[in-house]
């Protein structure tokens, strides 16, 4: 995405905010509280995540974390694209940073979870485009209808 500046963020701004409480907000709205896996402002400070935003000028666009599972496996945390900015490129532009990034720092595969309702189905599409495949759930991940779970090999 053309014009998109990515930063880590300290996650102090009230836009950076606003997009994790309209990320959590929007999770718990397509899953039951116990199948809501994303991470609050606290998860995503946590030793070991690192955070990323995308702006656009001064409106954040996007934002999305890499936790560091073992030192050889990350999974993607928090993806979430600002309303305003669904459909232009700025959710393929973080999953881009966030590989090249995973790569820069020795992982040798990327995991994730996200929903199974059809409100997930546009960012499943995303994973599968850059090669994410289908596995079983990874980690303290249990069976849970409302998730899908998929995985990268670097």
């Amino acid at each position: 995405m053309a014009g998109i500046e990515f930063r880590i963020d300290d996650l102090t701004s009230q836009q950076t905010q606003a997009l994790i409480r309209r990320h959590l907000a929007g999770m718990h709205e397509n899953s039951p509280p116990e199948s809501v896996h994303a991470f609050d402002i606290d998860k995503l400070r946590q030793p070991g995540v690192t955070f990323w935003s995308g702006w656009i000028g001064d409106e954040i666009a996007v934002m999305g974390a890499l936790k560091d599972l073992d030192g050889e496996n990350g999974e993607i945390k928090s993806m979430r694209v600002a309303d305003s900015f669904l459909g232009k490129g700025a959710g393929r532009a973080m999953l881009d940073l966030i590989l090249a990034e995973a790569r820069r720092a020795g992982l040798k595969a990327l995991w994730l979870e996200t929903g199974s309702t059809p409100a997930f189905d546009p960012a499943l599409k995303l994973y599968e485009s850059v090669g994410f495949t289908f596995c079983g759930p990874f980690g303290s991940y249990t069976e849970d209808p409302f998730s899908r779970f998929m995985t990268k090999t670097l």
